[in-house]
């Protein structure tokens, strides 16, 4: 049998808010020495903390999606750089490592909006809006 995933606590979702917005402010007014990140504007979109909130997950992907797996690996060789400028902006009793992955939530809406405006599928939403409301 499958376990399954337990929700995340308040206290997870509010620390990874916290880290959330101040890795944002980091990343955009850090000059990176690394080629992969110099020009790029990063989107963070999301920190979830482990329960004992010792690690970090950062879905993050650069604007407009291009060159992301090049984009992540370079942010997860300068984790430990990173994790060090949110340390002195956090207040927080110790400090998370993080772990970057590519957040692919962008890539999953895109794809829902061309199936959604498929005509088969723009045809039988349209039936559905000209019937009797559910609530009927």
């Amino acid at each position: 049998m499958k376990k399954q995933a337990k929700q995340p606590s308040q206290r997870q979702l509010q620390a990874g808010e916290l880290i959330r917005r101040a890795l944002v402010d980091i990343i955009a007014r850090e000059d990176f020495r690394d080629p992969d990140l110099k020009g790029v504007s990063i989107t963070v979109s999301e920190v979830r903390a482990a329960p004992d909130l010792r690690t970090a997950r950062v879905y993050a992907a650069p604007l407009g999606g291009q060159n992301t797996p090049e984009v992540v690996a370079a942010l997860n060789r300068c984790a430990k750089f990173l994790r060090g400028k949110l340390g002195r902006e956090l207040k927080m009793r110790s400090t998370p490592s993080l772990r970057f992955e590519v957040d692919t939530t962008f890539d999953v809406a895109s794809e829902m909006n061309a199936l959604l405006a498929r005509p088969e599928i723009a045809r039988d939403l349209g039936k559905r809006d000209l019937g009797k409301s559910d609530l009927d």
